[in-house]
């Protein structure tokens, strides 16, 4: 290890490795082929996440509250897949386990970054069921184009701010009990749990951060669709019950995609109930598959995309017809 010239205190100098090394699935047998399927939903989620960003992009019909939700969304899932996938290939499959500390910091942003995005998403999503469902008359004065961007820009400011305190803070702690680091990546509670010094604020911060990212945005979404089913209660027909919650069903599928595995991971943790291997091989899946299963279970499942497509496809056959006529 290599002591770096910043000082903890007057007379204590912070420490920090050289590298790191990541131990990923270790001892694992065909662990390669897990890493090459990995590797597969990485291709399949950017290539389907890149479609919605053109399609939103593109049709001007689409500039709407709903779609920007959307847009950002797909952003958030293509730049979480590349700050992690990537990574854990050349890791992994090349067998360059080791990364700098310094990369290891970057590693470490940009993943909670992404993630997190996708988390605070999610929010924004669920409040614009509940005010289209509540407060219809109403909903274009709440939720516009300018509003919802105007939400999105603060998201992602609060985020850079806040990730770069959480990830900052680790720069003040000796690393030196080892420079293994028990996951797929540059995790920010197996990361810190390698000092030597006091690391106090760095377990609390994770904690507020988990408080803020996956335990605040749950009760939140929970909340709006309190509001949204009680809204429901009071439509007197079936059919216009089911005509609205089936634009709910969409969003609470990913909801569900995204904070179901995550909160089941972080319960296991707590009861030590994971072996490492297990931690890694779910972890790494919670985060994969939601980026992968969101253009799916979102886009190409609603109603407007529906008859986008169609029409796409209905003006390519008439431009055929024509062609060979």
């Amino acid at each position: 290890m290599s002591s770096d010239s910043a000082s903890f205190s007057s007379n204590i100098s912070i420490v920090h490795p050289e590298y790191f090394f990541i131990t990923g699935l270790s001892g694992t047998e065909y662990s390669n082929y897990y890493y090459i399927f990995l590797f597969f939903l990485y291709i399949v989620a950017v290539i389907r996440n890149f479609i919605v960003l053109l399609i939103i992009a593109l049709e001007r019909s689409l500039h709407s509250p709903k779609y920007i939700a959307v847009f950002n969304l797909a952003l958030a899932d293509i730049g979480e897949m590349n700050a992690l996938v990537p990574n854990m290939i050349k890791m992994f499959l090349f067998e360059s386990q080791y990364i700098s500390y310094n990369a290891c910091m970057v590693n470490m942003f940009f993943v909670h970054f992404f993630t997190t995005m996708q988390s605070f998403t999610l929010v924004v999503m669920s409040y614009d069921r509940f005010v289209a469902i509540c407060l219809p008359l109403r909903y274009h004065a709440i939720v516009n184009n300018t509003v919802i961007s105007v939400v999105f820009l603060v998201l992602w400011a609060f985020n850079v701010f806040v990730l770069l305190v959480v990830v900052g803070m680790i720069t003040r702690l000796s690393i030196c009990k080892s420079n293994v680091i028990l996951s797929y990546y540059c995790d920010h509670g197996p990361v810190y749990r390698l000092a030597c010094n006091d690391n106090s604020l760095n377990s609390f911060l994770g904690k507020l951060s988990t408080a803020l990212y996956l335990v605040a945005p749950l009760i939140i979404i929970f909340l709006s669709y309190v509001g949204v089913f009680l809204a429901l209660s009071k439509i007197t027909t079936w059919e216009g019950r089911l005509k609205a919650l089936k634009t709910c069903v969409a969003h609470l599928l990913l909801a569900g995609s995204f904070f179901v595995p995550i909160f089941s991971i972080y319960i296991a943790s707590i009861m030590n109930s994971l072996t490492p291997n297990a931690r890694v091989l779910s972890t790494s899946l919670s985060y994969v598959l939601p980026p992968t299963l969101n253009p799916i279970l979102y886009v190409l499942n609603t109603a407007e995309i529906k008859q986008l497509i169609k029409k796409i496809i209905k003006n390519r056959s008439t431009k055929t017809v024509h062609v060979a006529s």
